[in-house]
């Protein structure tokens, strides 16, 4: 199981390739803010255990396996900022919401977040319900 400091340099990866059409040491760094250092041994342990393949020099490629990892971490990402959205988690709040539970929580409670957020979003009535909720909370 990679470890939350390997899931967030794949999906870094991930996110670069599919913007860019390629990831390199120095743009992972930036976006991850840690030394270029770091970043290389990190993908000579990512390259190791098979998610990517890293020539140096020449630039890295997901494996199938590291792609697959990848798309699953950003679209955890992107359905923990939903859900937050949808419950009334402050915006500014939510990206470092988002990074501080992403690598706490099982994949099974990923699943169950994905299927609560499919239940509001085709019952809007349950959002406001919600809403109102907060509404009274805070009054």
């Amino acid at each position: 199981m990679p470890t939350p400091s390997m899931e967030d340099h794949i999906e870094q990866i991930y996110l670069l390739i599919s913007n860019k059409g390629y990831a390199r040491v120095s743009d992972i760094a930036e976006a991850l803010s840690v030394l270029p250092s770091s970043v290389t041994k990190m993908v000579q342990k990512l390259d190791k255990d098979g998610y990517l393949v890293y020539e140096k020099y020449r630039g890295l490629t997901l494996t199938p396996k590291g792609h697959k990892l990848g798309k699953r971490l950003v679209q955890r990402h992107e359905l923990l900022e939903q859900f937050l959205r949808i419950i009334g988690v402050d915006e500014e709040r939510i990206y470092n919401d988002v990074e501080g539970i992403e690598h706490h929580l099982s994949w099974n409670s990923i699943d169950r977040i994905a299927d609560l957020v499919q239940v509001m979003e085709e019952n809007p009535d349950i959002a406001k319900k919600l809403e109102a909720s907060r509404s009274q909370h805070n009054a």
